[in-house]
């Protein structure tokens, strides 16, 4: 990935479904199935390049 602060159109349509999702499963209507659609989208080869690529960027995880 070239640049992360410019992600490609594909990318941030997979980004907003995890963001819908999350939601969705937070909510007090939430459903299993959103859980496991997010955690498709987390698995994508792009989103997971794009998440090393943004390096600092973004906070750390706890665990690895």
């Amino acid at each position: 990935m070239n640049d992360p602060l410019k992600p490609a159109p594909s990318l941030l349509c997979k980004l907003g479904s995890i963001i819908v999702h999350a939601e969705e499963m937070l909510s007090e209507d939430g459903h299993v199935y959103d859980r496991v659609a997010m955690l498709s989208v987390l698995s994508d080869v792009e989103v997971k390049e794009w998440l090393k690529s943004m390096g600092p960027m973004i906070p750390l995880k706890r665990k690895k």
